[in-house]
């Protein structure tokens, strides 16, 4: 079976070799399936010719990260930590997650940004899980320091590490990056998303209906792919697109302006 879309700017064709891929009852449900599919993938690339006319150039590529060094124990500075165009996202994602307070957990403190925007709301307890010791010596323990009366718990290492022995929360914020080589091109470069190895603890440590977030790396919508993960972990999801005002030299392999903000509930 074979289908081809032409348009003036490109030529999908695809060619299904297997008869038994896509196979279901009748020959008329099989070809609405797979029309379907070319559809979408169509539409896909429509979006993408839209979406990247705004794209800002930045100062990263993927091959920038080809030998870079283990970042677990690094020295970074504020903005190689987090930039502050993330800033309105890091709001968006915290309102995300304590709309029902309870016990919040975070994965990855950075400066601090997040962790003082969620403090903001009626939350009970605050567990937070940091790699980094000059982050802690730097940014937490100051930081911790102003809230003398909250409950305020560092775990310290990485989340593999330490995650299996917390129990249940009514929210989970994911804001990480890769430490190495290894995790960008697992992770960054060949996953839909980087929470994504990250789900499955997410779904295990969320109460029911608690909420989880992450930086999503989708620009306007959900694909596909992405929606079949979110959907196997959790009951349900809903989206929200945040503007972004990006500098014309960020960092951060992130160059649209605007991203989904994902509020995944268990």
């Amino acid at each position: 079976m074979k289908r081809i879309k032409r348009t003036e700017a490109y030529e999908v064709s695809l060619d299904i070799k297997d008869d038994h891929f896509i196979d279901p009852p009748k020959l008329a449900q099989r070809n609405a399936v797979i029309n379907r599919a070319l559809k979408e993938f169509c539409a896909d690339l429509n979006a993408l010719h839209e979406q990247t006319k705004n794209f800002v150039p930045g100062e990263t590529s993927a091959n920038d990260f080809v030998g870079f060094a283990e970042r677990e124990q690094a020295q970074l500075s504020d903005q190689e930590i987090m930039e502050d165009w993330q800033i309105p996202l890091m709001e968006a994602m915290a309102k995300a997650i304590t709309n029902r307070g309870g016990d919040i957990l975070e994965i990855g403190f950075g400066r601090g940004v997040s962790a003082d925007i969620i403090q903001k709301y009626p939350i009970e307890s605050h567990t937070i899980i940091e790699c980094n010791t000059s982050v802690i010596e730097e940014y937490f323990n100051p930081w911790k320091a102003a809230y003398p009366d909250k409950e305020i718990r560092l775990v310290e290492g990485l989340w593999q590490d330490t995650i299996d022995e917390l129990g249940s929360f009514d929210g989970i914020f994911f804001h990480t990056y890769p430490l190495n080589e290894d995790e960008y091109m697992e992770y960054v470069h060949a996953s839909i998303t980087f929470a994504e190895h990250f789900f499955c603890y997410a779904s295990e440590h969320l109460k029911p209906g608690g909420a989880f977030t992450y930086f999503s790396n989708e620009i306007q919508s959900v694909g596909r792919e992405h929606q079949h993960l979110l959907l196997k972990h959790f009951s349900s999801f809903n989206v929200s697109v945040l503007p972004l005002d990006l500098p014309e030299n960020v960092k951060d392999t992130w160059w649209a302006d605007s991203i989904v903000v994902i509020k995944a509930t268990k």
